[in-house]
């Protein structure tokens, strides 16, 4: 296939100056990460500005010169001409920096994804500072990029943390210098010329400063249209508005940058450039400032005299000043090459392509699987299915699902045509209305084989693969009926997937060449907890998925679960434990389900019958993936993928016994181990790596899961 060239508009805010005159931080954002993207041949933006010295040569400049000189008329009318602009171009995404209202207008009039910038803080911009206001942002974007976590906690303020998965922080970034250029006495000061900069207190220390040291000099660089704030002094001279590269030259020369910001800056985008050209840095502790280097002397307190002291200090002891500057120099906390790159990722997600490098165009899926809708208090939103769909969908392609049990449960009694016979209609329908490229499906009995027949008679290219997320053990009684469902279309499919490893199959002669491990994904919106931050109250998690009375699976036997529990909470009687579907307790589905999860430290990984290579269920993910230390048998050989530092693996019931004792006591051990659990299981087995997998496999690419 033809790859599809990717068309992207980036807009700044009407009167953004991108130009080498007259360049502010947004701008300078703009253009260095366009440099550095692999979008730079497709990607225009568009700005509004009198100087035509343009930073890259890909800049459309909006005409303006005939309209009102009050803001808002001009921004209505520089949204009008840019939608104008757009509905001839077609762009994939729209990327709009700082101007909420140019997003709402735009959004009205275009058809494209949207990614919206906040360069200041969101609270003090038209059209973010209401709840409201932000959830609809939210509603109707790919994603929200800030400059820092600071803007990014600023809008969340008074939302749902958990909405912040459609967020990230890209912070802006410098290019690393070769070699640190040898400093002169000079201090410098950039930046508005004003309180809000921390101006006043700067020119009082600064004279005090040049008076005590006369072989050292002082610049500001920067304006003020009501200026009030005068240094007067032979040694301090005022620069004005510099070009960025003048700014980064002198900055080379200068010795001791100062930065004393009252205004909650956004970033401070000059702490950065100051600290990556080799100059010992004093920041304040106000907004996005600390984030810009981890090497800034901060400021205690915001006066002239805290100030006077650090400049002193500087000054006096030469070995602490060159130490400061050589480890700002080496220790860039934000390089342009590397977050050009996190960028171009961003983008990458919210197109509407796939980002596989093996195809160019989406594929359209049809996923069958049981949603449990009509299963009251079942955990159907957390079903294997729908974490596959929503991998699908964050990797472009385009999803119809179909839930066979639901479907069957809710017509049964609208027809005398047995209802089997109305689903075999109703899915070949649906078929021929989408004809999808890729069928998946899961734990069904209700297509049958007849069905795939047709299928693959309409769409000759058609491929079909399921998927089984329950244990394949010939030891385990009621997994024989998982197999032989398993066997009922394994022929008929090109691919099957399953959550054991496939040398299991051998044993019960079924041909595994086509057969392929998976591991039970985690999804970004459902295993949404961080439980090694919280104060859970209890111990030890384990719930069964099944009710008390079925815990007898025949006369005289019981789950060797309930045995294997009846014994560990006899070995350690000080363990708070909370157990469900065991001990007289029943099974607890949905919000419950999570509000006792997110309640104990460390969550159990036990599965009925012998442990198996590899068998991973959906319980280890909402355990793991919610951030619980999680103890799991050594035999399933889990430490094919995590390490001693990520999981804890026992050997028996004793041994298991004394590692919930020994971490229920060191409670840091406990909360690195399921943090870095987390953190291992995310990256490799998050829901659209794990369906990229799927695709890849299916249309029989090679893809390494792990």
């Amino acid at each position: 296939m033809k790859k599809k060239k990717i068309k992207i508009a980036t807009i700044l805010p009407y009167k953004e100056n991108y130009t080498f005159a007259k360049a502010s931080a947004a701008s300078l954002w703009v253009s260095e990460f366009y440099k550095g993207s692999k979008f730079k041949k497709t990607n225009h933006i568009y700005g509004h500005t009198k100087y035509n010295d343009y930073l890259t040569k890909n800049y459309i400049n909006i005409d303006l010169k005939n309209i009102k000189s009050k803001l808002k008329s001009a921004t209505k009318e520089y949204s009008k001409k840019l939608i104008k602009r757009f509905k001839k171009q077609n762009y994939d995404l729209i990327e709009i920096h700082n101007r909420p209202l140019i997003l709402k207008e735009v959004i009205k009039n275009t058809s494209s994804r949207y990614i919206m910038y906040f360069h200041n803080d969101p609270l003090s911009m038209k059209g973010s500072k209401s709840i409201k206001e932000r959830l609809e942002i939210i509603s109707n974007v790919e994603k929200i990029v800030f400059v820092s976590e600071w803007t990014q906690k600023r809008f969340f303020i008074n939302l749902d943390e958990k909405l912040k998965t459609k967020t990230e922080v890209v912070y802006p970034s410098v290019n690393k210098k070769k070699k640190l250029t040898k400093k002169k006495n000079y201090i410098t000061f950039i930046g508005k010329l004003n309180e809000s900069k921390g101006y006043d207190f700067f020119s009082k220390s600064i004279i005090k400063i040049l008076d005590e040291f006369p072989n050292w000099k002082a610049f500001s660089l920067g304006d003020e249209d009501r200026r009030n704030i005068f240094i007067n002094h032979k040694r301090h001279f005022e620069l004005g508005f510099l070009k960025h590269s003048k700014v980064l030259n002198l900055l080379d020369k200068t010795a001791i940058s100062v930065v004393p910001s009252r205004w909650e800056e956004p970033f401070g985008r000059t702490a950065l450039e100051s600290a990556s050209r080799g100059c010992a840095t004093i920041i304040s502790n106000k907004g996005g400032l600390p984030e810009t280097t981890k090497q800034a002397i901060v400021l205690k307190s915001l006066d002239s005299n805290a100030l006077y002291k650090q400049i002193r200090s500087l000054i006096k002891n030469d070995r602490k000043r060159k130490l400061i500057q050589e480890q700002s120099f080496q220790n860039i906390d934000h390089v342009i090459s590397e977050n050009s790159k996190l960028l171009d990722k961003i983008r990458q997600e919210c197109l509407p392509y796939s980002n596989f490098n093996f195809i160019k165009n989406r594929l359209k899926i049809l996923n069958i699987y049981n949603q449990g809708q009509k299963l009251n208090h079942r955990l159907y939103n957390i079903s294997l299915g729908k974490k596959f769909t929503n991998g699908f969908i964050r990797n472009g392609h385009d999803v119809l699902e179909i839930s066979d049990r639901d479907y069957i449960k809710n017509n049964r009694s609208l027809s005398f045509t047995p209802i089997r016979t109305l689903f075999q209609k109703y899915l070949i329908e649906s078929f021929k209305n989408y004809n999808p490229d890729l069928l998946f499906f899961g734990h069904t009995k209700n297509i049958d084989p007849e069905t795939l027949d047709i299928f693959k008679s309409i769409n000759r290219n058609l491929i079909i693969s399921q998927w089984n997320e329950d244990p394949v053990m010939p030891s385990l009684g009621y997994s024989k009926n998982n197999i032989e469902n398993i066997k009922r279309y394994s022929e008929l499919v090109d691919h099957n997937f399953i959550t054991t490893h496939p040398s299991v199959l051998k044993k019960q002669n079924i041909n595994d060449n086509n057969f392929h491990f998976f591991f039970v994904p985690v999804d970004k919106n459902i295993e949404s907890f961080n439980v090694y931050k919280l104060r859970p109250q209890k111990d030890l998690f384990y719930a069964m998925s099944h009710g008390v009375n079925r815990a007898i699976l025949k006369e005289g036997s019981e789950d060797d679960r309930i045995i294997f529990l009846n014994n560990l909470v006899r070995k350690i009687p000080n363990i708070k434990f909370d157990f469900y579907g065991f001990a007289n307790k029943q099974p607890i589905w949905g919000n419950n389900f999570f509000s006792s999860l997110i309640n104990s430290k460390m969550g159990l990984n036990l599965s009925r019958g012998k442990p198996t290579k590899y068998y991973s269920s959906n319980r280890i993910a909402s355990i793991m993936g919610n951030g619980l230390m999680t103890f799991i048998d050594r035999k399933v050989q889990m430490d094919h993928f995590f390490s001693k530092n990520e999981i804890v693996f026992y050997d028996n019931i004793s041994d298991l016994a004394d590692k919930i004792n020994f971490y229920s006591k060191n409670d840091h051990l406990r909360k690195k181990i399921a943090m870095n659990g987390q953190r291992k299981y995310f990256k490799l087995f998050n829901e659209k790596r794990v369906a990229e997998y799927f695709v890849n496999i299916s249309i029989g690419k090679r893809f390494k899961l792990f």
